[in-house]
């Protein structure tokens, strides 16, 4: 059976390869590998979410499901003051570790968590996530509950979703758990919501 990019140990032989994006007008290097979510570039959904981040500066940012770690270095790039990076994937969080070095950006850290688990003491600014679609809408929605419970007051949750992988469904979640719910933008099929949360 292959590996899921959820996979907290993948098998997938390596083939680092390091591939040049541009994030919020700025080129960065990012070094990708076997077994992790979109190894041969920034992924559509990512770029139109990344493209749409309104990140205040010197907020705390929560990255969840970082990958190697484009969203992480994009917040840094908008002056975000400290952000986690989390993911279940072992190598996801190698390759985000070694990405925001080598792109300068010290205030943040990738961790192995499951959702946010690792995190649960914590409260955020902004939290960004292009959620785990494949793990299931159970996996997704549990994802939200416990980003409400990790947002200071008038907090964000930003996410990006297909209308045809359960956009509708995630909406009606997020309004269950936010004070208010927009959405930012939409491409090709990809929405971006804004959930914020109560002050």
């Amino acid at each position: 059976m292959s590996d899921h990019y959820y996979t907290d140990r993948p098998t997938a032989k390596h083939d680092r390869k390091t591939i040049e994006v541009e994030l919020r007008g700025q080129k960065v290097r990012l070094v990708t590998d076997a077994g992790v979510f979109s190894k041969e570039g920034l992924d559509y959904g990512s770029r139109v979410l990344i493209d749409a981040l309104d990140i205040p500066e010197q907020s705390s940012v929560l990255d969840v499901g970082c990958g190697y770690g484009p969203i992480g270095i994009a917040a840094g790039l908008m002056g975000a003051k400290s952000i986690t990076m989390l993911d279940v994937n072992e190598r996801a969080i190698e390759l985000a570790n070694e990405n925001v070095a080598s792109n300068g950006i010290s205030q943040a850290k990738a961790l192995k968590s499951d959702l946010l688990e690792s995190v649960l003491h914590q409260k955020f600014d902004v939290i960004i996530t292009n959620p785990p679609i494949r793990a299931g809408k159970e996996t997704v929605h549990r994802l939200f509950e416990q980003a409400s419970e990790c947002l200071n007051p008038g907090g964000s949750l930003w996410i990006v979703i297909q209308k045809k992988q359960g956009a509708p469904s995630a909406k009606a979640k997020l309004e269950m758990l936010f004070e208010q719910v927009e959405e930012v933008t939409k491409d090709k099929g990809y929405r971006i919501y804004k959930a914020t949360a109560a002050l």
